[in-house]
């Protein structure tokens, strides 16, 4: 008998795409264990409900919630497996350790339980499993998210609206940056270099492009779009707004 966190580990492991043999060798479990667990999970190891399903659960964490919606909305994805169970992944880049912890730490702030980590190639996959994560993501689908629609719903909308920072850091970290661009003025009679910080956001989305506007102007931070994809916040002040909030990644 298995201990139940390598029970999860392994499921949370095939969910990730790894073969029956590759998730065999990563946990010493045999194949036909690994199978028994993956076509027959147990439903006693999911909690039975969510806030969304029953008014006496308690709400999630709110700037957690915030900032792993923002997250999930740049790099994330919920995959249907077996059984009404579902995985929620986020791509994380393998060169930001400090991101990928903050991710981890908002997934089990939103559901506390077993969260793994399984690698890729230049990234790190935060993942973890439950039956209810489309009732809090339910912008979750078939395809790409930029060709559907991404709607909040009210319920998210209202989270957002009191924890915009904790979304935008989200948003950015997981589809923006910060940059330092430069410019050359002439200064009596003589060029000049001069540095200035820049944030950007990029997504194909412009559903997610028109979320990440509203919750900048939730926090008063000014932007304009230089292309059809691109996002930008330069100003002074805007920027200072955003280092406060946001911050770079590394």
């Amino acid at each position: 008998m298995h201990p139940q966190p390598v029970r999860q580990e392994a499921l949370g492991l095939v969910s990730s795409g790894l073969s029956l043999s590759e998730v065999s060798k990563r946990t010493g479990v045999s194949r036909s264990a690994i199978r028994d667990w993956r076509d027959r999970p147990d439903a006693g190891r999911w909690p039975s409900t969510c806030c969304r399903c029953a008014e006496d659960v308690a709400q999630p964490d709110g700037p957690a919630y915030a900032h792993l919606l923002g997250l999930y909305l740049g790099d994330g994805c919920v995959s249907a497996l077996r059984n009404n169970v579902y995985s929620l992944r986020i791509a994380c880049c393998d060169a930001y350790p400090r991101l990928m912890a903050e991710c981890e730490a908002s997934v089990r702030a939103v559901r506390p339980g077993k969260v793994f980590r399984v690698s890729s190639d230049g990234c790190t996959y935060i993942l973890a499993l439950w039956k209810h994560w489309p009732c809090l993501f339910p912008q979750h689908g078939p395809g790409r998210k930029h060709d559907r629609a991404i709607v909040l719903e009210p319920w998210q909308r209202e989270i957002v609206e009191r924890h915009p920072g904790p979304f935008l850091r989200g948003l950015f970290h997981s589809d923006g940056c910060r940059i330092t661009n430069w410019t050359v003025r002439t200064v009596a009679g003589q060029p000049k270099r001069y540095e200035y910080p820049r944030y950007f956001f990029t997504n194909a989305s412009a559903d997610i492009r028109g979320l990440c506007c509203w919750a900048l102007g939730l926090v008063g931070a000014e932007h304009r779009h230089p292309t059809e994809r691109d996002i930008s916040v330069a100003r002074k002040a805007s920027v200072a707004i955003l280092d406060e909030l946001v911050g770079p990644k590394g």
